[in-house]
């Protein structure tokens, strides 16, 4: 990894030596945040408990030395209970590292000395850092570091991690332990019952409270937001306003996007008829390639770079802890873990995001429910599909009803959740729910600026970059079977042909199951796949306007019962290809990876039949 100096200090060929120092520390005391002051590296941060799931590595320096500072995952004891508290305790243990950094959250301190006095019995090298010092202040907390230092005999440094500023202190530890070298002092063994009192006699004697004001604040804030009369509809509320935002503020950029590449793709081909590029090369690659490509960039930027700083910003502020909270007592009743709430709530960016989330359940029954019903809630790349149908059939354009309307459809999606494990963790998963400590964190002042950046860098960049990456082949193969003929029809009019019987039982027809089937490795690519077929034509029109598809549609014989039947399998259906893959990373097992392809796929069939036969019930 390259070399990076983030704070002043001497480096290059004036650094002496080089040491590894390592992050530990609660969930989210601000580890992550540290890490990336220091190593001016992009660890994804936020304000709820379990985001770091693995280890990161990084590199900065201080007066006189280069350090490979390791980012380990979060812990509450030493005594492991899932994969990565363990990852994190061996680490440890194993004293491969020079200098342990025990990051504690200052407005908290008791909580996290039981850690810090569990660290220090097991290895030497230690500084205790007290982060979040601006907060503890504004709550009227005062430590006093320099007792708290000659109790521990360990060096304790006081810092707030997003101040670059203020992390001098902890350079100079840093210097100072790697100069003591093997003299490095080392501590008594302490049993854990002693380690207990200990810490709540550290607790009393350094730390002293003036105010409890602003914790009177959050516990107010708290009573409404994770209330039974308004915790559930606020969380509504708020998705709703989520994507009306989203859907409002993406209509423009979409189009013009639109425009621009299709613009540019027309120059590309006017360019490689001057150059002579054959015939057969240009379409393939204009036609194919480009026109499939600049569809899912115009319909998935806007919406992504609108959704994901909302829903970032939502991390920051420390609402989604609240949301796990809410929902742990209806995970519970299905034999599940409250923590899935939030890697539900990861889904609704990229369900392949969602999966690998659910490492932060340390349970591997209450994994495994997860992992499997975790494409029940869509991805941010079903969405267009989802609003496109919306608005063209049951909203007359109205960006707050096709956002009223989506949301019903999302509770849909969590609904299922809620029963698919239930009969899981009755029948292949049986057993019960395992405790855990859910920390609702102290509301935080968001970071505007690092929010815009690091959402649009490392999520939505990754997830459009991810996404083109299989669109542009996707592109390139549905041109070739657009183009292919046999017996005068094209090869993807006969494949839609011969599923016809089995979408029309479901309400659809065989060019929509097949949209779907080639739509695999990249939802974005269905409306796009679709418009290809039902147009019988060999390149891919700029269709990205709602009227434009909406006519398209209709003259291929689509009702609002058609439009019911694609949204709910839009909804449920197998997952994409990337979700599928991380499913099998995750569990390395065939059968589990295909029960998560079988569950939705069978929920969406099931949706489907069941509003089939209520429209022909109820709508004679």
């Amino acid at each position: 990894m390259s070399f990076h100096n983030t704070v002043a200090g001497k480096s290059g060929p004036a650094a002496r030596s080089e040491l590894t120092a390592a992050l530990c520390g609660n969930p989210n005391v601000g580890k992550s945040t540290l890490f990336n002051a220091l190593t001016g590296l992009r660890q994804h941060t936020g304000n709820w408990p379990g985001k770091t799931v693995a280890m990161a590595e990084g590199r900065f320096s201080t007066a006189g030395f280069r350090c490979t500072l390791v980012d380990l995952p979060g812990t509450y004891s030493l005594a492991s209970r899932s994969p990565e508290e363990e990852v994190t305790r061996e680490y440890i243990c194993s004293r491969t590292a020079d200098v342990i950094v025990v990051v504690c959250d200052a407005t908290c301190l008791e909580r996290n000395l039981t850690l810090v006095l569990q660290v220090l019995n097991v290895t030497p090298g230690v500084i205790v850092c007290l982060n979040l010092m601006d907060e503890a202040s504004r709550k009227g907390i005062h430590i006093d570091s320099r007792a708290l230092s000659e109790a521990l005999d360990a060096d304790v440094v006081c810092v707030t991690a997003r101040n670059k500023r203020s992390l001098r202190p902890l350079l100079d530890a840093i210097d100072r332990i790697g100069d003591a070298g093997s003299e490095r002092p080392r501590h008594a063994v302490r049993s854990p019952e002693e380690i207990e009192q200990t810490a709540r006699a550290l607790a009393a004697s350094c730390i002293r409270q003036e105010e409890p004001e602003p914790f009177r604040t959050d516990l107010a804030v708290d009573r409404v937001l994770t209330g039974r009369r308004w915790g559930y509809p606020l969380m509504l509320l708020g998705l709703c306003a989520v994507l009306w935002l989203t859907i409002k503020g993406a209509n423009a950029p979409s189009a013009l996007l639109s425009k621009a590449l299709f613009s540019l793709g027309d120059a590309l081909y006017a360019l490689f008829c001057r150059i002579g590029v054959s015939q057969l090369l240009r379409d393939a690659l204009i036609f194919g390639v480009w026109r499939v490509l600049a569809w899912v960039i115009s319909v998935m930027l806007p919406p992504m770079a609108i959704f994901f700083p909302l829903f970032t910003l939502l991390e920051d502020l420390g609402y989604l802890p609240r949301v796990a909270f809410n929902l742990d007592k209806p995970f519970r009743q299905c034999r599940a873990c409250g923590k899935q709430a939030l890697t539900m709530s990861m889904g609704l960016g990229c369900n392949s995001v969602g999966v690998t989330g659910c490492r932060i359940i340390d349970s591997p029954r209450e994994r495994l429910l997860a992992i499997l019903t975790n494409s029940l809630v869509p991805c941010n790349g079903r969405f267009p599909i989802l609003i496109s149908l919306l608005t063209v059939f049951f909203s007359s354009g109205s960006s707050l009803l096709t956002a009223l309307l989506l949301t019903a459809l999302l509770l849909v999606g969590i609904l299922t959740t809620f029963a698919m494990t239930k009969l899981l963790s009755s029948t292949v998963l049986k057993g019960e729910p395992s405790s855990f400590t859910l920390e609702l964190p102290p509301y935080r002042r968001p970071q505007i600026g690092q929010v815009i950046v690091r959402s649009v860098l490392d999520r939505t960049l990754f997830v459009l970059g991810r996404a083109a990456a299989v669109a542009a082949p996707a592109g390139l193969l549905l041109w070739m079977l657009s183009n292919i003929c046999v017996g005068g029809e094209s090869l993807l009019s006969g494949c839609a042909a011969y599923l016809d019987p089995a979408g029309r039982l479901l309400g659809m027809d065989g060019a929509i199951l097949l949209a779907f089937l080639l739509g695999w490795p990249a939802n974005e690519t269905v409306i796009p796949i679709l418009l290809m077929i039902y147009l019988s034509a060999g390149r891919l029109t700029d269709g990205t306007s709602d009227a434009m598809i909406g006519a398209i549609l209709r003259a291929n014989g689509w009702t609002w019962t058609t439009a019911g039947s694609v949204l709910l399998f839009t909804l449920m259906h197998w997952p994409c290809s990337t979700t599928v893959l991380t499913v099998y990373r995750e569990t390395r097992s065939l059968k589990w990876t295909l029960l998560s392809i079988l569950l939705p796929t069978g929920c969406g069939a099931a949706a489907c039949l069941l509003f089939r036969a209520a429209v022909s019930i109820f709508c004679r």
